[in-house]
């Protein structure tokens, strides 16, 4: 793809930003029609139930890698030019932040980027835990807790400066990603019929998957025509909600891919719900729930900028080009947010089960 003759028209930053945006609204508008969210699967799972919540979740990320080899096979995109695989990639920061943003997002009733689909369509819990979320990504990025990052990612990392691509280091032929999503992306279509799953939400399902493939090959495409470096890289909301709230507070208005991202995933997800009639303002309804949801913001920030990335950045986009560390840290979301359902959630729900039950022998 060549942006030659848009960088005519229009100077390199804002042409980044422009790409972001597109991506964004693809991944809001499919995310929103799709209740798109790594959360529920995770409890589905673990009250030993594999439902649709599950069967969208499969298909998204089995999508997003038939999308991306695809794309890798056709020349569209080079992921050893993506900074996901360009850098050092930490396993400490992929186990520690991996546990952290998967209890986070249970806590919070929703990963990163599926509050923010939800703080689109008028849900103000989500809203506040969202810019929670981002504030401390920003501190852990930039700030005080930036050398409790480092000091953890340090303490076991990739080799030789990079990270390590999956199908590499097995010797897989090329094109084994590319099936092996084909053959998960068939297993999750047979699961959705099962689950009388509609098409409309499978369609949108893939469509997820199809914009981490747009992203990748958007500011791939556009660091080959561009005079300026420009990173390689795809969705993601932890670096971007930092460098958006940042932009937005700061006389540093540089724009590029990141900054257009957040507000085209607005766009896309409000533009949905209005369609559909969806929009509706919610709040907290007690305030152990907004506890609870602050708490798993903040392990969320943290969480998922130690990890390199959150349940879509790590789990979806550099999934999709098979960096290990992100694998790693997907895994390891999966046991948080597991662990913290069974530990949590339903404990709480058995209890309130039992005491409902003796209820009437008591009262007589």
């Amino acid at each position: 793809m060549d942006f030659a003759p848009l960088l005519d028209l229009l100077d390199e930053a804002a042409l980044g930003a422009l790409l972001g945006a597109l991506t964004g609204a693809i991944f809001g508008f499919s995310a929103q029609r799709s209740s798109f969210c790594l959360r529920a699967a995770t409890v589905e799972v673990a009250r030993r139930e594999v439902g649709p919540r599950m069967a969208v979740w499969l298909l998204t990320f089995s999508t997003a890698v038939v999308w991306v080899q695809a794309a890798i096979l056709a020349g569209l995109f080079d992921p050893s030019a993506s900074r996901v695989m360009s850098i050092t990639g930490s396993w400490s920061g992929a186990v520690i932040g991996g546990l952290m943003f998967g209890i986070g997002m249970v806590l919070a009733r929703g990963c990163s980027g599926r509050l923010l689909v939800l703080a689109s369509t008028g849900n103000l819990r989500s809203l506040i835990s969202g810019l929670i979320f981002a504030v401390v990504a920003q501190m852990a990025l930039h700030g005080w807790l930036a050398p409790a990052r480092s000091y953890l990612a340090a303490f076991w990392t990739t080799p030789a400066g990079q990270n390590v691509d999956l199908l590499a280091m097995i010797g897989a032929p090329a094109g084994s990603g590319l099936i092996l999503g084909l053959v998960t992306a068939a297993f999750a279509v047979f699961l959705a019929i099962r689950r009388q799953i509609g098409w409309t939400k499978l369609f949108f399902a893939a469509g997820v998957g199809f914009a981490v493939a747009v992203g990748w090959i958007f500011t791939f495409s556009l660091a080959q025509s561009a005079f300026e470096p420009v990173t390689v890289n795809s969705l993601t909301f932890s670096g971007p909600s930092a460098s958006t709230l940042m932009f937005l507070l700061t006389e540093d208005h540089a724009l590029d891919f990141e900054i257009g991202l957040i507000p085209g995933v607005v766009f896309g997800a409000f533009l949905s719900a209005l369609l559909s009639r969806q929009l509706k303002f919610e709040g907290f309804t007690h305030e152990t729930q907004m506890r609870r949801s602050m708490l798993g913001a903040v392990l969320m920030g943290f969480g998922a900028m130690l990890a390199g990335g959150c349940a879509i950045g790590a789990g979806v986009t550099g999934g999709s080009v098979f960096a290990a560390t992100a694998w790693l840290a997907l895994f390891c979301m999966w046991v948080g947010a597991m662990l913290t359902d069974f530990l949590i959630d339903q404990s709480t729900t058995s209890t309130d089960a039992i005491g409902m039950a003796q209820a009437p022998a008591t009262n007589r």
